[in-house]
């Protein structure tokens, strides 16, 4: 990547110094902290109190308060994250309810904290609006309105899915949203109040990675404060502010350039770092575009060790919602083996009929005419393979028949959804636009892009030029729009949460705990505005 950025800028005729790398170096390694004393410094943390006596210790710290823990606090705390990667984190977990617990507990101390709500016998005169991922897990949904209606006893929740919610926040119709988590970025087509199911991606890598890579590039530059470890919480913080300040894809930026920052750690004097860096500061973030320079091996640790998928009841198939995008992505992290025309007769035979995809819920009234067309023309039992056994059978698409991109549901937790971005997005725009030019163009020219992974200055324009050199022939319907500019981007999806649950079409969304009681989890189907 670094022999690449060179070659990039010397072809815009940008300046690139042949030693930059030894000077960032040399001056990394001779340069000393400075000491400051606590009154000295102006930006001293205020790290949390712990009582002396363990009988008045709380049970539990939520929130920025538990980030600021002192390391060596009396009695000790552990930080637990009950969801990373947009999924439950069962690797730190020993027992499914203990996850739930933390999850409610967090909640809770939240709604009491931020929203001033500390009575809880006043929560059944409010509603809920809860925003979903696109590509929820069922298990998660059904857990969460058990909690809100029954622990929590609010009077009614209602559910959105968030690119959906992000759309509503920002005044769009319709539009490719792409939303940069810490830990997971989603992309799905919106079109006229509605998530195309088929267009939804959720890749495993964000900011969180930006960061750690980050963080590897300067220690690889002997960055002075070599004894940096991201498992600390007041060092992770650390990290994210270098970064914040630093990281950038502007090309114009890339020189050696000085910068400081202050290590505060609880107990000890501030210290005052002083070091240099160079090309780190765009290498990093590019990792969007290259993710194999990313950490992924720890993200698939330990998954459904606790909390097994979701399950059909009467063929015990999964039935998680999947989509041909997130299935393309799949088969492109780990592509399928070739495979002849004839399908083998122990595959054959197990799959008794049933399409290689988990099941998705038929599409009602006029759509469904539509749907079964496509099915048909690439269902595993459409047709029947000729004699020959060497003569392929050409599906819809041109693949062969029973060949989808897709793994067996049961081998897709097996694989991590990580692809570049500008792939992801232009993946999800084909499948949501069906093979429409209007559609393409329209969402080619609406993509919208939000969350807290994308505040990178230049990223904008970065992903606009990375996509239009993948389609030259569509560049000039290419288009990155954001938020309006009095909205945070990394609040537009909670601002649109807000404006769906004061709409008078979510009237019949709305979900009470009389209906709960009755119908349990089967209300979902009757009252989620998509297919459940």
């Amino acid at each position: 990547m670094c022999s690449e950025l060179k070659v990039h800028m010397r072809a815009h005729k940008r300046r690139v110094l042949p030693n930059s790398k030894e000077l960032i170096v040399n001056y990394n390694k001779r340069t000393p902290p400075e000491t400051i004393s606590e009154h000295n410094d102006p930006h001293r943390i205020d790290w949390t109190e712990i009582p002396s006596d363990l009988r008045k210790a709380p049970a539990f710290i939520t929130g920025k308060d538990a980030l600021r823990i002192p390391d060596f606090s009396t009695p000790r705390y552990k930080l637990f994250w009950p969801l990373r990667h947009g999924w439950y984190n069962e690797h730190d977990y020993d027992q499914k309810r203990a996850l739930y617990d933390d999850i409610a507990v967090i909640i809770e101390e939240a709604i009491k904290t931020q929203l001033n709500l500390s009575r809880r016998r006043d929560w059944s005169q409010y509603g809920c609006v809860f925003i979903v991922p696109d590509l929820y897990e069922k298990r998660y949904v059904t857990q969460i309105l058990d909690m809100l209606l029954r622990d929590f006893s609010f009077g009614r929740v209602c559910f959105i899915q968030e690119s959906l919610a992000a759309t509503f926040g920002a005044g769009y119709t319709s539009a490719c949203v792409v939303d940069l988590g810490a830990q997971k970025t989603s992309i799905c087509c919106v079109e006229e109040g509605m998530c195309l199911e088929n267009s939804r991606i959720n890749l495993k890598y964000g900011g969180a990675d930006v960061t750690e890579t980050f963080i590897k590039m300067m220690l690889f530059d002997h960055f002075p404060y070599s004894e940096i470890n991201l498992n600390r919480r007041y060092d992770f913080l650390l990290a994210e502010e270098i970064k914040i300040k630093l990281c950038t894809l502007n090309e114009g930026e890339i020189s050696p350039q000085p910068a400081d920052f202050h290590l505060r750690t609880p107990g000890q004097a501030t210290r005052k770092y002083m070091f240099k860096t160079y090309d780190e500061i765009l290498l990093a973030p590019q990792g969007y575009f290259r993710p194999s320079i990313f950490d992924s091996s720890p993200k698939l640790r330990d998954r459904r060790k606790l909390i097994d998928r979701s399950r059909d009841l009467y063929d015990d198939s999964p039935n998680d919602p999947v989509s041909t995008a997130q299935s393309a992505i799949i088969a492109m992290t780990a592509p399928l083996p070739p495979v002849s025309g004839q399908i083998p007769r122990d595959q054959a035979d197990g799959m008794n009929g049933v399409a290689v995809s988990t099941p998705l819920r038929q599409i009602p009234n006029a759509l469904r005419k539509f749907s079964e067309q496509e099915q048909n023309s690439i269902s595993v039992v459409g047709s029947p393979a000729p004699e020959d056994e060497d003569t392929p059978v050409p599906g819809a698409d041109g693949e062969t028949n029973g060949v989808k991109n897709e793994l067996d549901p049961s081998l897709r937790d097996d694989v991590l959804p990580v692809a570049p971005l500008d792939v992801a997005i232009f993946t999800s725009i084909v499948n949501g636009a069906r093979n429409d030019d209007r559609k393409t163009r329209e969402f080619l020219g609406g993509i919208m892009v939000i969350g807290g992974g994308a505040q990178i200055p230049g990223f904008y324009s970065y992903l606009e030029e990375r996509l239009k050199e993948s389609k030259p022939n569509l560049a000039k319907d290419i288009m990155i729009g954001t938020p309006p500019r009095e909205l945070d981007p990394q609040g537009v999806v909670w601002k649109g949460g807000s404006v769906f649950g004061k709409l008078r079409g979510t009237n019949d969304s709305w979900i009470s705990k009389i209906e709960h009681d009755r119908l349990g989890a089967r209300v979902l189907a009757y009252k989620l505005m998509w297919a459940w």
